[in-house]
């Protein structure tokens, strides 16, 4: 038997799954990892990535597996960082997430001397200072040493733990779309808005597709991470990609929601969806895009209330507390609303400047008031996205750590007013459905549909069905919600 070591190197954690070449889930590791915040920078140790990434392998060799039985190692991760690295393959600095949107100026400066137009035309994104792009440009005037330092810049955090592995400085198509840089349709990068910038295009990696081969291991990763010597990496894919693939949406009125860190819903089309509310992406298929409203706030909401809420005594367990208090919620939590806008947000609005906030507490207000309509924020953005994509859903599935809150599955079957499909082990699923990468390479799988469609038939699944009179509350609810926005704007 051969396997497929693969890996979803996201913002909280990096999860490892060792794949059976037939498709089966043989072990399965998480790791937690810490943000660095300060003020409103947010950033993460890369070492960290790796460290996490060497800690699962060793797991899997620990409990068992022999370095020649692996066939191939395929990774996701988080998108849309600045990730400088050195020649010798280690951090210039923290990399920069996708959160932090310090490069507004840069953006606005880009945008100016580029011409929007052009840019959104290119890439079928909107341009602001969470991509990569204006944020190299940040790095180069306001920390120039930093600059000079990073012989590469990297997008995505598996392309970081590739370069360990391999020694290569490459990302893929879809980690690449988030950049602000690379043509969409073409899938290279503007080499000429580097140079009217003032920026070094040699700096930026190979653009691959998933399954393309990205090196092999080295001497020295083999040492760390116990593969042996000369075994295959492949480029991989962004998180968006591997969630929306592990998702099953293939067709046209299929959406899928994915409740990590940060969140969004997605859908797959032929072409990029040209609506400035929309972020299109390279799917891992050749010749499909996926169709994203992405939100940065999802499950970190989750995790804020679940620390604000759970008493001192019970900070150990402070998730099942929190779901304690779900359990005894009322829909609608009597009437108070929470704008879920913790770190900015980039949709339904583009403002890192806005915070969160709640509003209609009375002196009957509960604990179980708070944390549900803390969990309802979320769901109502989520219907904002789903609304703006303009497309009558047929099919609605929801994956990531969130898909284990099981009155937030409820809440967002009521708020959206649909059915909503959850799959067993949904938080592993991305980090299973990038195998496919390994095993299109290998020829050993026809394509992605056949090896996802199959990977998903195996699983058990639940589903959640709207209750007709708590839609309804929603729906009195949400269009209240809609004027928070605007009102807090004028506040902060």
């Amino acid at each position: 038997m051969s396997y497929i070591a693969t890996y979803d190197i996201g913002t909280t954690a990096v999860k490892g799954v060792l794949m059976s070449s037939d498709g089966k889930s043989v072990m399965e590791k998480s790791v937690t990892l810490e943000t660095l915040f300060r003020g409103d920078d947010k950033e993460q140790r890369p070492l960290d990535w790796y460290s996490a990434f060497c800690e699962i392998s060793n797991y899997f060799f620990e409990e068992g597996l022999q370095p020649g039985e692996v066939s191939g190692i395929a990774m996701s991760g988080q998108m849309q960082d600045l990730i400088p690295v050195a020649g010798d393959l280690s951090p210039a600095c923290n990399a920069i997430l996708y959160s932090d949107g310090r490069a507004e100026a840069q953006a606005r400066e880009i945008a100016g001397r580029i011409g929007m137009e052009e840019i959104v035309a290119s890439t079928g994104n909107h341009f602001d200072g969470s991509m990569p792009f204006p944020k190299l440009l940040w790095m180069k005037e306001e920390e120039p040493a930093l600059y000079h330092a990073a012989e590469k810049v990297l997008i995505s955090s598996k392309d970081y733990v590739n370069a360990r592995l391999t020694g290569q400085f490459t990302t893929d198509v879809t980690s690449a779309s988030t950049a602000g840089l690379m043509d969409i349709h073409k899938k290279c990068w503007n080499l000429d808005w580097m140079e009217k910038i003032g920026l070094d295009g040699e700096k930026l990696p190979e653009i691959r597709y998933a399954e393309e081969p990205v090196g092999t291991v080295t001497l020295k990763a083999s040492e760390e991470t116990g593969f042996a010597e000369g075994t295959p990496v492949y480029a991989g894919t962004g998180d968006a990609g591997a969630t929306t693939l592990a998702s099953g949406i293939a067709h046209d009125g299929e959406f899928n929601i994915n409740l990590g860190t940060s969140g969004w819903i997605a859908c797959v089309a032929s072409d990029i969806m040209a609506k400035p509310e929309v972020f299109n992406l390279a799917a891992m298929q050749k010749g499909l895009y996926i169709n994203v409203v992405p939100f940065l706030n999802a499950g970190n909401v989750h995790k804020w209330i679940s620390g604000i809420l759970a008493p001192e005594s019970d900070s150990a367990d402070k998730y099942e507390h929190l779901n304690r208090l779900l359990s005894q919620r009322v829909a609608g939590s009597n009437g108070v609303l929470f704008l879920p806008y913790l770190v900015g947000e980039r949709f339904p609005v583009m403002d890192t400047d806005i915070k969160g906030g709640y509003i209609g507490i009375t002196a009957e207000t509960t604990r179980q008031d708070l944390a549900g309509s803390v969990l309802e924020g979320v769901a109502f953005s989520i219907r904002q996205g789903l609304e703006s994509i303009g497309r009558t859903p047929r099919k609605i599935s929801l994956i990531g750590g969130g898909a284990k809150v099981t009155a937030w599955c409820q809440i967002l079957a009521d708020v959206l007013g649909h059915k909503i499909t959850v799959y067993s082990g949904a938080e592993y699923l991305p980090a299973a459905a990038i195998a496919g990468a390994a095993l299109v390479a290998q020829g050993r799988i026809p394509d992605y549909a056949s090896y996802v469609n199959s990977l998903l038939d195996s699983c058990e699944r639940v589903c959640y069905m709207p209750n007709p009179e708590n839609t309804e509350r929603y729906h009195r609810l949400y269009s209240r919600y809609l004027k928070i926005y605007p009102a807090f704007k004028t506040i902060l």
